[in-house]
């Protein structure tokens, strides 16, 4: 079995509001001189390192983790998933 690290990404999904990116765009970035962002989400991320016998098997067994968990509420949230060697 071989060691991979696994990159989960939760962010919300177009149309949901994200008060901490739209406060970190309007109270840091844009009063000082980068008035050229017009946008900033946030996102969380997650890093796991599990022992599978391959990459997808790896990527699967995160997301039943997830998923069995409730790690994120998939009514608002867009997941992703990548593994590394």
């Amino acid at each position: 079995m071989a060691t991979y690290t696994v990159h989960v990404t939760i962010e919300n999904k177009p149309g949901i509001s994200d008060p901490e990116g739209e406060t970190i765009l309007n109270d840091l970035v844009l009063k000082g001189s980068h008035k050229s962002v017009s946008k900033i989400k946030t996102a969380k991320m997650l890093k796991f390192t599990i022992k599978e016998k391959d990459k997808k098997t790896a990527g699967k067994k995160i997301q039943e983790i997830c998923d069995e968990l409730r790690i994120y509420n998939p009514m608002v949230s867009k997941v992703t998933i990548d593994v590394f060697d």
